[in-house]
Order: C-alpha cells, then structure tokens, then sequence
C-alpha cells in the first residue's frame, strides 16, 4: 500500500502531462494532416515558409501553386500550413 501512494504523484503528473500536451498535439496533428488530404484546385493557401498562392494541381504527394497569377511552383503537401478561408 505504501508503494502505491508513493507512485501516487508520479501517476497523477503522467496523467496531467497527456492532458496537456500529448493529447492537444496529437488532435493538431490529426487536424493538419486532415487538411492537407481535402486540399482542391483553387483554395488560397499558406505554405509553412509563409509563402501565399494558389493550388493550381495536385499529385499525389505534391501540389503545384500559382504565385502573383503567373509562378508555378511545387511543393510537398506536407509544406502547406494551412488554407485561407475569407
């Protein structure tokens, strides 16, 4: 019994530390990775270099976006930070 309440704190500082941080990455996580699967021809989007454009095609790993109108440029989906809804 004395062993239990000495782990006591341990338990509860594990149980505390998911709630907090584990859990809430890895929602983000899911939600990112969710949005870079639903991407389509014509969103507005963000890379995570903070470059803007537009989805212009899509591959399968890849995504092609149209800077200023006239610059093509491929990215990886996974570079795209996330989709401007205005």
């Amino acid at each position: 019994m004395d062993t239990l309440y000495s782990l006591l704190p341990i338990i509860i500082m594990f149980a505390a530390m998911w709630f907090i941080l584990i859990r809430p990455a890895q929602k983000r996580q899911k939600a990112t990775v969710q949005m870079q699967n639903s991407l389509k021809r014509g969103d507005q989007v963000v890379t995570i270099g903070g470059l803007h454009g537009e989805i212009d095609a899509i591959e399968d790993t890849a995504v092609y976006i149209l800077v200023d109108g006239k610059t093509r440029m491929k990215f990886e989906r996974q570079a795209i930070g996330r989709v401007i809804t205005e």
